[in-house]
């Protein structure tokens, strides 16, 4: 895989904060285990900004927006108003089934039950709630908007879940890969190939993000979809109307 350029990849800079469009398939940290060599977002930031931290983290196959601080005191400044819940995040998803969400409210506590997996325990989970409102309908898929108050892990990908509507390609929660062969009428493979997903990971993006800067200025940030979203969209609007 080509590693990208960490300056090609942002979207706002100034002396406090970076904010990055991640692409998908990078780990936001450096993954635990000896003698990993792999690439995360935060050592190519380290290598753009020497003092860089991450303020957050997004699934390694995630997409989208991402906030970098360039000194102490500015990750210290973000990471309160993540504390406080007053960083405002949108994810958009593609999701398995035509699904009416009119800010359907997913409040429903997640536990982590390590090896990077969760599950929902109304017992044991930690507070999780989720905002849920459909943008675009298909024949077999939908284009959510999710807007999450906590930062649970893999937060958006089980509540949609719990509504029987997995995010298309998730694996881990039950969802299916989106194959050109079941939006296209007449689709033929040549012989002895095997198709490919049109997108080869979750169908999850951090499309948008609003905190405070150091100034006390607010800002909203959005990423745009990368090429593999993007695709998929184009695709359905094309083949799935």
């Amino acid at each position: 895989m080509k590693i990208p350029k960490f300056a090609d990849q942002i979207l706002f800079e100034n002396d406090d904060i970076i904010v990055v469009n991640k692409p998908p398939f990078i780990s936001s940290l450096d993954e635990r285990g000896e003698g990993s060599s792999e690439i995360s977002m935060l050592r190519l930031a380290k290598a753009y900004s020497d003092d860089a931290q991450i303020c957050h983290r997004l699934d390694k196959e995630t997409s989208g927006a991402l906030i970098f601080a360039k000194h102490p005191e500015a990750y210290r400044w973000v990471s309160m108003q993540f504390e406080r819940r007053k960083v405002k995040k949108v994810y958009h998803a593609v999701i398995d089934g035509t699904h009416v969400f009119e800010d359907l409210q997913i409040d429903l506590p997640i536990l982590n039950v390590g090896k990077g997996s969760v599950t929902i325990s109304r017992q044991e989970g930690k507070p999780a709630e989720t905002w849920f409102n459909s943008l675009k309908y298909y024949k077999h898929y939908t284009l959510v908007e999710c807007r999450p108050i906590t930062g649970r892990m893999h937060q958006i990908r089980i509540h949609l879940a719990t509504q029987r509507a997995s995010i298309a390609g998730d694996d881990m929660y039950k969802g299916q890969p989106v194959f050109l062969s079941k939006l296209k009428r007449k689709y033929h493979l040549g012989k002895d190939q095997e198709e490919q997903p049109i997108m080869k990971r979750f169908a999850l993006h951090a499309y948008q993000v609003t905190f405070k800067l150091m100034n006390g200025e607010d800002i909203t940030i959005n990423a745009p979809y990368p090429k593999d979203f993007e695709t998929l969209l184009k695709l359905l609007d094309k083949f799935d109307i």
